[in-house]
């Protein structure tokens, strides 16, 4: 293995809102400020970082850093919810992927109880807030010593 750990993460739709969008669900952190945080934390991994609200963009990101990073963290955001698509993006990697959610998934509407990413994920983090990236990035980082 090499001597730094490379790892992308990749934000959904509406993530770009965070900190301004439904405080009382998301916080009142934005994604950038979150994200500064963690690179400090962890100053010896590489991260790569991307948001959109576009599928296939989503869809174009895990190709490029599905044969290259280390680990993928995605947060699908509702397409988790709706796109076989992305799932079979996901399947279709060698990267590993651990799928993260701000919010406990199992505690909301009925249709974001279904992930269709899941299945072809390593695992799956909810309802830590956004810790849930900071407990995926242990798992990979926990692997990598």
């Amino acid at each position: 293995m090499n001597n730094v750990l490379k790892i992308a993460i990749i934000n959904g739709p509406n993530l770009n809102l965070l900190g301004k969008r439904e405080k009382e669900i998301y916080g009142d952190t934005s994604f950038d400020d979150y994200f500064q945080g963690l690179k400090k934390k962890y100053p010896r991994i590489s991260f790569d970082y991307f948001q959109s609200n576009v599928e296939g963009e989503l869809i174009d990101k895990l190709h490029e850093f599905g044969f290259d990073a280390d680990g993928i963290i995605l947060n699908g955001g509702a397409y988790t919810h709706t796109s076989v698509a992305i799932a079979d993006a996901v399947a279709a990697i060698k990267t590993p992927v651990i799928e993260v959610h701000i919010s406990n998934i199992f505690s909301r509407e009925d249709f974001r109880h279904v992930s269709y990413l899941g299945k072809y994920c390593l695992g799956s983090i909810s309802g830590f807030g956004l810790k849930s990236y900071e407990l995926a990035l242990e798992s990979f980082v926990k692997d990598f010593i």
